[in-house]
């Protein structure tokens, strides 16, 4: 059923030795090593060889990982402890474990989820999302190509899907991709590029071939049900709404009436279709713009809403983009609390791996203590189960409620 044939890639076995401080790393269970960690390699690698990784004194495999010479971290690691063979049974346990992890979420109402989380999962660089009978694998590495189908193999037989569609990150697409193409279906047939699915019973769409990562955001479905929950009569204001995941939330629930707002119309557009999926009697309305101004438009004509979310993207790609980042924070937290009314629940979020949650939830504080109302921090939540974080870096959704007396 496979549509493609994939690549015939001969890997070989990397021995290779780290300094002390890589070898802490490898101990730790770090995924990531870094070239600055690597003291010597037997002979030059190519992506995907098979790095074994031996300890710095003594002739002993510490562990072991795919070696990708066109990244800073040269080595993604498998697995660590000592060795591995690494072929089909390795990674179909690997994938069995995962789905394991996934099995509360599944005994809901809910068809959508993430099989793979990249590094957490120990496959760096991959993801896997399922959505209904659709497989979308994204790869961001070609350290994958070689193991492809065989992977693949294994997660049509763990999650039942039909019909796998893979995506490819744009450094990726620069590369030879051995004439594999991003959007591309390789195996079933796809008969529409837009997927429905239900997360905790509540019905979306994804489109798995055009969409943003694959398709659409799976990491905050704890929040969406959360806010759903909350919204019943409720106004509710949704502030990056993408394709309206707390939108139709609240308006599945019950809310009275939800604005969505995206600086993407063609976002909007599946925000509303979104909606239409579920019986609903609020008003949808939508606001196409940029959040911040906005936000300031809404501000002047006293508008306030009984929710306000505001999950925006990721603020700080780059280390150098960290300050700006605090500031952008910052003033959404003020805006935000403008426009949330009395006895109203603001919901502050973040996606920046580079803002720990300690740091984040300080701005916020800072931010609510500058204006004179009363609020107190609700509760805070971070990934769902089908995010398992497994090293810190591995951290970075983390979502505060602040309710308003």
């Amino acid at each position: 059923m496979f549509t493609v044939t994939f690549p015939e890639i001969e890997t070989r076995r990397l021995a290779i030795k780290l300094t002390a401080a890589g070898e802490r790393t490898v101990r730790s269970r770090h995924p990531w090593i870094f070239t600055n960690s690597i003291e010597k390699v037997n002979k030059e690698g190519a992506s995907g060889d098979i790095a074994i990784i031996f300890s710095h004194t003594k002739n002993k495999v510490i562990g072991v990982g795919l070696y990708d010479p066109d990244s800073p971290i040269r080595i993604k690691m498998l697995h660590s402890g000592g060795g591995a063979a690494v072929n089909a049974d390795f990674f179909s346990e690997k994938i069995n474990t995962a789905y394991a992890l996934r099995a509360e979420l599944l005994a809901t109402k809910t068809n959508s989820y993430r099989l793979l989380f990249g590094e957490n999962d120990r496959f760096p660089g991959c993801i896997a999302d399922v959505y209904a009978h659709v497989l979308v694998v994204k790869l961001y590495s070609a350290i994958w190509f070689p193991y492809l189908e065989m992977i693949l193999k294994q997660l049509i037989a763990v999650s039942g899907c039909d019909v796998i569609v893979l995506r490819l990150s744009r450094n990726l697409q620069a590369t030879d991709t051995f004439e594999l193409k991003d959007g591309q279906v390789i195996y079933g047939e796809l008969e529409n590029e837009v997927v429905p699915f239900t997360e905790h019973g509540v019905h979306f769409s994804a489109n798995v071939i055009k969409g943003h990562k694959t398709g659409y955001f799976l990491d905050h479905r704890h929040n969406r049900k959360r806010v759903g929950k909350l919204s019943k009569g409720k106004r509710v204001l949704d502030v990056f709404a993408y394709s309206g995941g707390f939108s139709v939330h609240a308006l599945a629930n019950g809310a009275k009436e939800v604005t969505s707002l995206d600086i993407s119309a063609q976002a909007l557009e599946s925000a509303v279709e979104n909606g239409k999926l579920n019986k609903h009697s609020g008003i949808h309305k939508t606001i196409t713009g940029d959040a911040f101004e906005v936000l300031q438009e809404l501000i002047q004509q006293k508008k306030v809403f009984d929710i306000v979310v505001i999950d925006p993207p990721s603020f700080a790609k780059s280390q150098k983009e960290i300050e700006r980042a605090k500031k952008k924070y910052t003033q959404l937290a003020q805006l935000g609390a403008q426009l949330t009314a009395k006895k109203g629940i603001l919901v502050l979020a973040s996606c920046s791996s580079r803002i720990p949650a300690d740091t984040f939830f300080e701005l916020n504080e800072a931010a609510l203590r500058s204006q004179p109302r009363k609020y107190r921090l609700q509760e805070s939540a971070t990934h769902d189960v089908d995010h398992p974080v497994t090293f810190k870096e591995g951290a970075y959704l983390k979502c505060g409620y602040y309710k308003f007396d």
